[in-house]
C-alpha cells in the first residue's frame, strides 16, 4: 500500500513538517513523487519510520538513528528484539517505582511510618540497573558475572546512610578534582594524593574490595572510555586525566 505524506502523518502521528525534515536530512526518503510533486511512501518506508520511532522512544539522536538504519549489516529483527528487551526492562523499572510510590501513598493515607530503607529500595534498584545499562558489558567481561552480581547485591544491601555518604564522597572528589585542575596542580602532588585516597574510600563504601591494582585499572578507564571521561569532565575538562594520573602515581 502507498501513502501520501498526509496519510502517513495520520497513520503514524508524525507531523508532515517532521516527515519533510526527515526527507531533507536523508533519514526517511519517500519512495517517489507523483507528477504533481507530492511525496508518496511504500511499505519499506513505513517500516523504516516505525524503526525511527522506536529509536526515538529510546532517546537515540537522529544522526545515530540514521547511521544505524543505513548500516549494511542492519538486522531489523535483531534490533526489534533489542528494543523489546529494553522497553520491557524500562517497564519493570517504572513498575518498581510505581509500586514504591503506591506504598508511600498507602502509608501516608493510613498515617503510618514507612521505614527509610523501604523508601530507598526502589532507588537503589534503579542505580544498579543504570550501572548495568551503561557499563554492564565491560565490567562483566573484566571482572566476571559472579563478582558483578555480588557487587550489585551489596549495593542493594546498603543503608540510606551509607548511600548518602557514598554520594557525598563522590561529590567531594569531583569538587577537589575541579579545584586541582583549575589551579594547575600536579597529580603527583599533595592534591593528587588526597584525591587518590578519597577515591579508594569511595570505591569501597558499597562493600567492594578495591586494591591498588583494581583501582589503577578502573582509573585507566576514565580516560579510555568517553562515558567515564564525560562524567568527570562535565564541569571542568581535564578532571578524568588528573584522577587517572594521580591514582597511577599514588595507589599502593
Amino acid at each position: 500500500m502507498e501513502y501520501s505524506i498526509q496519510q502517513l502523518s495520520r497513520l503514524s502521528g508524525v507531523t508532515t513538517r517532521t516527515l519533510r525534515w526527515y526527507d531533507e536530512i536523508g533519514l526517511l526518503t519517500p519512495r517517489g513523487r507523483r507528477k504533481n510533486g507530492y511525496r508518496f511512501y511504500g511499505p519499506a518506508e513505513v517500516d523504516r519510520l516505525q524503526d525511527i520511532l522506536y529509536y526515538r522512544a529510546l532517546g537515540v539522536e537522529l544522526a545515530q538513528v540514521k547511521a544505524f538504519l543505513d548500516d549494511p549489516s542492519y538486522d531489523r529483527l535483531a534490533v526489534l528484539r533489542g528494543h523489546l528487551a529494553a522497553l520491557e526492562e524500562e517497564r519493570r523499572r517504572l513498575q518498581r517505582l510505581i509500586d514504591s510510590v503506591k506504598e508511600t501513598v498507602r502509608t501516608q493515607e493510613r498515617d503510618e511510618i514507612m521505614s527509610d530503607e523501604k523508601k530507598f529500595e526502589a532507588f537503589k534498584r534503579q542505580f544498579v540497573e543504570e550501572k548495568e545499562r551503561l557499563y554492564g558489558a565491560e565490567i562483566r567481561e573484566k571482572y566476571g558475572d559472579a563478582e558483578v552480581d555480588a557487587s550489585n547485591a551489596r549495593v542493594m544491601g546498603v543503608t540510606l546512610e551509607q548511600y548518602t555518604g557514598w554520594e557525598n564522597l563522590g561529590q567531594e572528589i569531583l569538587d577537589k578534582l575541579s579545584a586541582a585542575v583549575t589551579a594547575g596542580a600536579d597529580p603527583a602532588g599533595e592534591a593528587g594524593q588526597e584525591i587518590t585516597a578519597l577515591h579508594r574510600r569511595w570505591l569501597n563504601v558499597m562493600g567492594d574490595k578495591y586494591d591498588a591494582r583494581r583501582q589503577r585499572g578502573l582509573a585507566e578507564l576514565y580516560v579510555q572510555d568517553e562515558r567515564f571521561t564525560a562524567y568527570y569532565d562535565r564541569e571542568t575538562p581535564g578532571c578524568a586525566r588528573f584522577l587517572r594520573d594521580a591514582v597511577l602515581h599514588w595507589a599502593d
